[in-house]
């Protein structure tokens, strides 16, 4: 009798488009949840407030996820934070640009990309930079559906670094 492996459970929501036009909140941690991002400090002061200092992945990192808005001209980073071991940004495709065709007037810039591709793309460019990935396989997503739950997660963007210590992300 042959054992069966599991069936991975699909990440994405069923038959929605990720290339439309929108706003998406997206996690990519790393590979174990290893905190090879950098550290919290701060975490002890009572005179600033908690902040991430990057290692060197998460400098490699931060270049790249600002990039993005270089390289992809119909999507954008409007937010994002590198914690040690996760990343949160929300990721906006611009309907004006894509009505427009997006990059298309500009054959070295991608066009017609998804939330998927980006984040493939992003992963991919950091693990050779790094010489080896560092990532867990996949990343969440969350589409943002209205301004309410847009400054929700922009506010907690914002605020992760403060509540590191009771973050479900946070290993020692």
């Amino acid at each position: 009798m042959q054992d069966k492996l599991p069936t991975r459970k699909g990440l994405r929501l069923k038959d929605y488009d990720y290339s439309s036009a929108g706003c998406y909140f997206i996690t990519i941690c790393t590979k174990d949840k290893k905190n090879s991002l950098g550290r919290v400090v701060g975490c002890d002061a009572h005179i600033a407030p908690p902040y991430v200092e990057l290692s060197k992945y998460g400098l490699i990192v931060n270049k790249h996820i600002n990039r993005i808005n270089e390289i992809y001209n119909d999507f954008s980073v409007d937010k994002y934070v590198i914690m040690p071991n996760h990343i949160h940004m929300i990721l906006e495709k611009d309907e004006l640009l894509q009505a427009q065709g997006g990059g298309a007037m500009w054959a070295s810039h991608p066009t017609g990309v998804s939330v998927s591709s980006i984040i493939r793309s992003l992963k991919t460019i950091v693990s050779k930079e790094i010489g080896h990935s560092i990532w867990q396989t996949s990343f969440h997503d969350h589409i943002i559906r209205d301004q309410k739950d847009y400054l929700r997660i922009w506010q907690y963007i914002d605020t992760n670094p403060l509540t590191w210590q009771n973050d479900h992300y946070h290993t020692t």
